[in-house]
């Protein structure tokens, strides 16, 4: 299992739109940064590669691997709705 610029390039490219995009998709108010999110969708995608190539998914073509991209943004918008919401059920609201 060998991991490729590209798949790296990708995974930091589809992480930091699903991680931005991921503060939208979480309904309330969120009490992470956006560079958090971010950072979040990143890890979630390189894993997602790692994944993908575990599974057998990623292959090696000339184009755009769909099959490891969707991995990569199903890990991502998981993992930012988990922690924001997470982050949104530890806050203490004062009355």
């Amino acid at each position: 299992m060998e991991l490729t610029v590209w798949g790296i390039i990708t995974a930091i490219v589809v992480g930091l739109i699903v991680g931005a995009l991921g503060r939208l998709v979480v309904p309330g108010r969120q009490n992470m940064p956006i560079w958090l999110h971010m950072l979040i969708g990143i890890g979630a995608a390189l894993l997602g590669t790692v994944l993908a190539r575990a599974m057998g998914i990623a292959t090696e073509t000339a184009g755009v691997d769909w099959g490891e991209l969707l991995v990569q943004v199903v890990l991502a918008a998981i993992a930012v709705a988990l922690v924001a919401g997470v982050g949104r059920r530890r806050s203490v609201t004062h009355r």
